[in-house]
Formats: structure tokens, sequence, C-alpha cells
């Protein structure tokens, strides 16, 4: 049976066939090129919503730089490869390499007299093992106050018939959800797949820590809202879950230094009086006139690197005597700050779905050049792939679920949804069984399910889009069925 991807390059080859070296040609060979490239990941958000952070703790290094200014102004691509190198696009495609240093808190780019506007894009080469597994996309503000900036940042990301999106899907940074928010999950959510699509877009309740006033709590407190978004339908049709993460402290805790360490043991063997004094607040933490060992330009960077709450935490831990290395405080604090989940939801949801994602795209480019010279036969075989493949279908039933379009209760739309592998792609999590189940339960919890899709599908009462989903999901079930070891 011929692969998604395979059918992929198929309408591809025959795209570029009919294309010539034609305008069209270029995007085709993007397309191509991306079928075997790592996902491509956006991460957008209002100003200072904690993006350049975020990407800094997902790389595992201080790359892209991040300060009390809009850091982000032009859109920055982070690529792994060989070499450390730095390169500007202009918007006629030409390139040229870009001085760069790093000044310990990420890089200093030389834009050799260009303003931001001048270029279109900054590729960033950097041997990472994750950017390895995923390419990031570090986007200017949406809500920035140079309307050019954030007119950048939304023109690169929303999809459109003559323009599909350029990255295979978003982390969608939210503090709180504004209605420029909204906007732009719709924008990015192309409709040329049976609408609005949030399988690809990820929410992420960014900034976490500050959840509650940095209390100890504040993680427990950003999961209770997250969970509360993950329940509220204006979301769910946009992003397919919102996962809290303090990306200050995911920073600081896949970059922590020795320096830091010893500073945060000298505060935690200190009187705890006057400690737990200076924890209150900031600006108690600032204070010059309460000593505890170190000096003031020491505890100042503490807190840009880790926040109150960091530091908090990151004390209380060497206090009670739970760590005491280096590596064992970052492991403790990156664990704590949530990125470890959002990691395994990009991996489950992403990766899982990386043929999907990128197919899909190959086959919105071959769409849009069949458009645009009118071409029947093009046309006609990207439709073949898209109403053909199962996965597509699937797609288009999750979408519905999302959108509540199809009058399901919400235990039918659960149990839907996790057959289509949104609680997981393990096979007996989409069986609706415990990770571990035996091979011969579920099987039998598939075959029941499929009885049951089937019958709905053939219900009397059933409307055509009810008939159609379970007709879908019934054929899933065979699916996994199929993909069990033999009984």
């Amino acid at each position: 049976m011929t692969s998604l991807i395979d059918q992929a390059r198929e309408v591809l080859a025959l795209a570029g066939d009919r294309a010539g070296d034609g305008p069209a040609a270029i995007a085709l060979d993007d397309a191509r090129a991306r079928l075997d490239e790592p996902l491509r990941v956006a991460v957008a958000g209002r100003v200072k919503a904690g993006k350049s952070t975020l990407v800094n703790a997902m790389v595992g290094e201080l790359v892209a730089p991040t300060d009390a200014r809009e850091c982000t102004r032009i859109v920055t691509w982070y690529r792994d490869g060989v070499t450390y190198r730095v390169t500007g696009v202009e918007p006629s495609g030409d390139s040229a390499p870009l001085r760069f240093d790093r000044d310990g808190g990420g890089l200093e780019i030389d834009l050799g007299g260009r303003a931001p506007q001048d270029l279109e894009c900054i590729e960033v080469t950097w041997p990472s093992s994750r950017l390895a597994e995923m390419t990031l996309v570090d986007t200017p503000g949406i809500d920035s106050l140079d309307r050019a900036v954030a007119d950048r940042a939304e023109r690169f990301l929303s999809a459109a018939e003559e323009h599909p999106a350029p990255t295979d899907a978003v982390l969608y940074l939210l503090r709180h959800v504004h209605a420029s928010d909204v906007h732009f999950l719709e924008a990015f959510h192309d409709d040329q797949m049976a609408a609005a699509n949030p399988i690809n877009s990820i929410g992420v309740l960014s900034r976490a820590d500050e959840v509650g006033a940095a209390r100890t709590d504040a993680l427990e407190s950003a999961n209770r809202i997250a969970q509360r978004w993950r329940s509220d339908r204006r979301m769910t049709a946009l992003v397919q879950t919102v996962v809290p993460v303090a990306g200050l402290l995911a920073e600081a805790a896949s970059t922590l230094r020795q320096a830091e360490f010893a500073a945060l043991v000298t505060i935690a063997a200190a009187d705890p009086g006057l400690v737990d004094e200076l924890l209150v607040s900031v600006d108690r933490f600032g204070r010059s006139d309460v000593s505890v060992g170190i000096v003031d330009s020491e505890r100042s960077a503490l807190l840009d690197r880790l926040g109150l709450f960091g530091c908090r935490l990151a004390i209380g831990l060497l206090r009670s005597g739970e760590v005491t290395t280096a590596s064992g405080l970052a492991s403790e604090l990156l664990n704590a700050s949530g990125l470890p989940a959002l990691r395994a939801e990009l991996a489950d949801r992403f990766g899982r779905r990386r043929d999907l994602l990128k197919a899909r795209h190959a086959l919105l480019v071959s769409r849009h050049v069949a458009a645009a010279l009118d071409d029947v036969e093009l046309s006609s075989a990207v439709e073949r792939v898209l109403d053909g493949a199962h996965e597509f279908a699937e797609l288009r039933v999750l979408n519905a679920l999302q959108r509540d379009t199809l009058g399901f209760d919400a235990g039918t739309a659960a149990a839907a949804r996790r057959l289509l592998g949104d609680d997981g792609m393990q096979l007996d999590v989409r069986a609706g069984l415990d990770v571990g189940a035996d091979t011969v339960d579920v099987r039998a919890a598939l075959v029941e399910q499929h009885a049951g899709w089937q019958a709905r599908a053939e219900h009397p009462l059933a409307t055509p889009d009810v008939a159609a989903a379970a007709r879908v999901l019934a054929r899933t079930c065979e699916g996994l069925l199929a993909a069990l070891t033999p009984a």
C-alpha cells in the first residue's frame, strides 16, 4: 500500500512536470524538501508572551535574544546544522551571512546596516539534537506597537489559498484570551481541508509561574486554568490542547550554570528568617540591606534568570536536601516548569502526525499550482489523495468533533476523539484502555467500538454528517485492529 508521503511525492512530481521552470517551481521545490525535513513549528503570540524564552528552553541553549524590549522584530528560523551560521534573507530571496556574537543572553546579530524591515527573515543554523527533531520559528508579536512588525507576523503565519502556511504547526502562547489571539488562530487554520483545523495548533499558557503571584503552587493554579481552557469550546475549536509552561524557569533549568547553583546554595544556607523575608516579593529580594552571603548583583541576576517563583522553588529544594547537585536541581526545575509535558504533547500530537502534516502542505501547494495552471488532471490527482486517504478523513472528523458540529454527547465525543488519537497515539489508549493493556483486551475493545460505530453509521435517523463520521471511525477501528499482532 502506497504511503501518504509517497502519494504526496507523486502529486508533487506531476505538479513539477506541469509547472516547468515557472514561478510555482520554487514553491514545489520547497514542498518537496519539507517532506524530508524535521517538522517546522512556529512559536507565536502577543508581545512579551515569552516566545523567545520558550525557544531557548526548547533548544536548551541561549540562542534567541530576550530582554524588556520587543526582541523579535524579524521572523527568525532556528535549524539544526553542522556549523554555527546566521543568514539574512531579503524579500527578493537573496541572502547573505550576518555577523553574530553571544553575550550570555542570546545571540547579538549585526544586520550590517540594514533595517529590520529590509529583511524577510533571519536563518540561524545551530548544531543541536533538539533542532534535529524540530525546526523552530520565532515570530514577532502579533500586537506589536509597530504595525509593520505585527503585519509581518500575521502575513508569515496566516494561511491563504495562494499562500499555505510556511510551518507545519504552531505553538501559540497565551496569558489571557484576547480578541487578537482568536483572530490570529482562525487565520492560521487554513480552510482548504474541511474548514478551520485545530490539528496543527497547541495553546501554551505561558509565564505560568506568574499565576497567583508566583506562589509555590503557581503551576497547580496554572494547570487548573489550562484545564478550564481545554474544556472551552472557543478554545477547542482553535487548538488541540492547552499546556501551562513556566518558560523562564524552563530556560534557566535548561541552561543552569554552576555559578548560579553555588549562589542558590549560599542563599539556602543563610538564616531562614532573612531568606523567607527576601522571598516575599521581588522588591524585597533585591533589598541591599539584607545580607545572605552573595552580592546584590548576583541576587539580581538570579531573579532575572529564574524569576521569583524559580528562586523560591530552587531554595526550597536545596533547603530540604532533595537535591545536592547542579544537575539534580536543573532536572527538578525543568520538571516543575511544564516543559517536559509540552515536549510530550509535541511528540505525540505533531511528531506522530508528521507525515500527515507534511503531506497536507504538499497537497495544498499542488492544489494552488493546479488552480493557477487551470490543470484539470493535476487538480483531480490532488483531490483523489485528499478524498481517498483515510488520514485526511480522520482529520475532518476530529475537526468536526472539536468544533462540536456533530451533536455527539460528551461521552461519545470523548470516545471518538480518543479513538482518533487525541489522548495519545498508542493502540491501548486509543482503544480506551490503560497503557500496557493486554493485546486480547485491546482487540476486544476495538471490535466492540467498531460494531458501535458501524451501527451508528447505519442508523436510519443518523444525519448524513453523523453517518459519514461514524463510517470513518469504524474504518479507523479496522485499521487499528489490522495493526495489532495477530491473536
